[in-house]
């Protein structure tokens, strides 16, 4: 289990629940699939998958959850041609136009009906919980998503304190001047991507993929007032990602040095092979964040 993306958050009071504790309070939140007339269904689920039924995950003192949502579809063009046609039959038995209201219920209806027989899909969103230094890390590049997931643990937890992490520098100021002065700290090196914007609300916007990002053409944006947002960069060949300008990382891989470790272990199973990959993951991670987190000159304490 490597996650891809991460949203990060920090905790303001400590994490105490212990993994059977949190296990427990999760349990009120079972996930279920969706009824006859249910359009959406949210819960959680074992990170692990069919092959065990603990909703925490815990290694190491890390501990995964797992959200899952299955939503019903249903497809707009169907729905429009059979709204249309009880619309049409209906005007032309009673002989007027139907009001929106009307409209809307014969819509609202025809949803009804359908919802029985409409197709289902489900997705799964991971998170993990570091309490020894007070991280929770969810795997999505959607910031609505990641607060999902945090609201409804939050509904099982009753309180869940965590805000995302504020730096003491701007990462948009700090990239920009990496870019423009191409000089790092040793750790990190810039690869082949970024995004340049201009300041203020409808600011242009450069997006460069593959691309020397040390050529004169970037440094003439950087002159005009354009900064950076995206930045990919690489962590002492461990860690490749894209850093944005609210500090969450996308396109997250680990690196050779990392997959090395994990070649190295011996697995007999699925499962002994996501304990690893967790651990791995989530050591590596516990060394990365507080490092990007100085890059920036370290956190802002309110």
């Amino acid at each position: 289990m490597w996650f891809k993306n991460l949203s990060v958050y920090r905790f303001t009071e400590d994490f105490t629940l212990t993994p059977a504790e949190f296990e427990e309070k999760l349990e009120q939140m079972p996930f279920r699939p969706c009824a006859a007339q249910q359009e959406m269904s949210f819960g959680w689920t074992a990170p692990l998958g069919r092959n065990s039924e603990q909703r925490v995950h815990a290694t190491n003192g890390f501990m995964m959850v797992c959200a899952k949502v299955e939503e019903k579809v249903l497809p707009a063009a169907v729905i429009n041609e059979m709204v249309l046609e009880k619309i049409q039959e209906a005007e032309d038995r009673e002989n007027r136009k139907l009001s929106k209201k009307e409209r809307t219920a014969i819509k609202e209806e025809i949803c009804f009906e359908l919802l029985p027989r409409a197709f289902t899909f489900s997705r799964k969103t991971y998170a993990y919980i570091d309490p020894k230094n007070g991280w929770l890390i969810v795997d999505s590049p959607s910031a609505k998503k990641a607060e999902d997931l945090i609201s409804n643990l939050r509904k099982c937890l009753g309180s869940l304190p965590v805000v995302p992490p504020i730096t003491q520098e701007k990462p948009v100021a700090v990239m920009t001047r990496w870019l423009m002065t191409q000089d790092t700290p040793g750790d990190i090196t810039i690869e082949d991507e970024c995004e340049l914007r201009s300041p203020g609300d409808e600011g242009g916007i450069v997006r460069c993929k593959r691309h020397d990002l040390s050529l004169p053409e970037i440094k003439n944006h950087l002159d005009t007032g354009k900064q950076v947002i995206k930045l990919a960069i690489n962590w002492a060949d461990r860690i490749s990602c894209i850093v944005d300008e609210n500090l969450s990382i996308k396109r997250l891989k680990f690196l050779d040095l990392v997959q090395d470790q994990v070649a190295d272990i011996e697995t007999q199973d699925e499962a002994e092979q996501f304990d690893a990959d967790f651990s791995i993951m989530s050591l590596e991670l516990s060394t990365f964040l507080p490092r990007l987190i100085e890059l920036f000159g370290g956190e802002h304490k309110s």
